[in-house]
């Protein structure tokens, strides 16, 4: 059995970049909050967002101190842990949306501290067995997570890992050692949901990057609309979006009694992401300087 989750969680990544690389597109990694709105929008608002055209699920694992995120996903994390909403049920949600999709990757991003008290081997083996494809912790060092990186790979889970405009060549020489599937570098200093992104300079990054390291490199940040969506698919292996995803979901549910939610969170997630979605059909990555 083990074997066979190896070969189905390894595959789902590389497929995604694998199919987009001769096409010149980037990847479409929309970020959701587990449990927001509402625990049983979560699965419904998943498969919105493949129908809007998702390469990628990011889905976050509620924290009551999510340091690196801006007040759009603190507020998202706030309403799904009132709501009951942690780790073991994220792993639920994640093991209901794979009874009907089995192609669609699923990442979950967070921090340590629900890992650590639900115990990394343990944590590991319910990702796997509920069809988790890669794991991103914002608060584990590289270089102090050998270990855990390496049970995930055995029982294929990707490692990712993020950089930031600060990372130093030291910095990222780590992450290129231990990571897999993809690396989302952080486009702004700050928390997540800041604006005004320049991609100018995430190009000049993004060049310093790769140079160390050789899996597709992913974006995110400043992202949320169209046009810088689009302006980063030009020199980005993939899109991360978020914060305006999911303030998008919340003014659609907003006084709606919770019965009404998860078609109207569906239906507005699938809407502005396929918007999304089209941008960046029609971009193609700019060719690498020689």
């Amino acid at each position: 059995m083990t074997g066979a989750i190896v070969s189905l969680q390894q595959d789902r990544i590389a497929n995604v970049f694998s199919a987009l690389a001769p096409t010149g597109r980037a990847a479409l990694i929309p970020y959701i909050a587990a449990g927001d709105p509402s625990p049983t929008a979560t699965v419904p608002l998943m498969h919105a967002l493949v129908a809007g055209g998702a390469d990628i699920i990011e889905v976050g694992i509620p924290f009551s101190d999510p340091m690196a995120d801006g007040p759009v996903i603190q507020r998202a994390a706030e309403r799904a842990i009132a709501q009951g909403v942690g780790l073991a049920q994220v792993l639920e949600m994640v093991a209901d949306f794979r009874t009907t999709d089995a192609r669609t990757p699923v990442v979950l991003m967070g921090y340590a501290n629900p890992i650590e008290r639900m115990g990394q081997d343990v944590f590991v083996e319910r990702a796997a067995q509920a069809g988790v494809d890669g794991v991103l912790v914002v608060d584990y060092p590289p270089e102090e997570v050998e270990d855990f990186a390496r049970r995930l790979g055995e029982v294929g889970l990707a490692p990712i890992f993020l950089l930031a405009p600060t990372s130093t060549d030291a910095r990222i020489q780590a992450v290129a050692k231990v990571a897999r599937g993809y690396v989302y570098y952080v486009s702004l200093k700050g928390v997540t949901g800041a604006a005004n992104i320049d991609t100018t300079a995430v190009a000049g990054r993004l060049a310093a990057i790769r140079r160390h390291v050789s899996i597709p490199v992913g974006v995110g940040f400043g992202i949320g609309d169209a046009d810088s969506a689009a302006r980063v698919a030009r020199v980005a292996d993939a899109v991360v979006i978020g914060s305006k995803l999911i303030d998008t979901v919340d003014q659609a549910v907003r006084d709606l009694p919770e019965a009404q939610q998860a078609q109207a969170a569906a239906e507005a997630a699938r809407d502005w992401l396929s918007v999304i979605r089209s941008a960046l059909d029609a971009t193609r990555r700019d060719p690498a300087p020689v």
